[in-house]
């Protein structure tokens, strides 16, 4: 069994809770929040992701894809999880909460836990996107704010 690794990102955004977990629920969210030079193309998922919806996606790290599939789980007003079905990873969950700071402002709050597969080369591809998590989560959080300034 591998290990369960731990990463956990928290900013604040100046908007209302409602605004961003609107934002956070939709499929093309993925794509907006991922910086360059990766590309998501997601490839099955409703507009809007609800209660055990699914979503497939790949990430493109230059001629490299990496196939994704996941599930959304315990939506609620507070946040969601996002379940990796398919992927790198042996396991990830990715759970997304949002807290109002006031009305106008949230907190956006992440954490993954995940265990790396085991079988190369995926182990590979997983520990490549693990270590790559800070600059994604501060690309997040610039892009985030931009987006949902008012």
């Amino acid at each position: 069994m591998s290990s369960i690794l731990r990463f956990d990102h928290r900013f604040r955004v100046a908007a209302p809770l409602e605004a961003v977990r609107e934002f956070h629920a939709r499929s093309d969210g993925l794509g907006l929040l991922t910086p360059p030079p990766a590309i998501v193309r997601v490839t099955e998922a409703p507009d809007v992701l609800g209660e055990g919806d699914e979503m497939r996606f790949t990430i493109w790290f230059g001629p490299v894809p990496i196939r994704w599939r996941a599930r959304i789980e315990q939506v609620d007003e507070g946040g969601f999880v996002d379940r990796q079905l398919e992927g790198p990873f042996d396991s990830w969950v990715h759970t997304h909460a949002f807290e109002a700071d006031g009305e106008d402002a949230t907190w956006v709050i992440d954490r993954i836990e995940a265990a790396p597969s085991r079988r190369l080369p995926r182990a590979l591809i997983a520990w490549g996107m693990w270590g790559s998590l800070r600059p994604l989560f501060a690309f997040r959080t610039w892009r985030t704010r931009r987006l949902l300034r008012g």
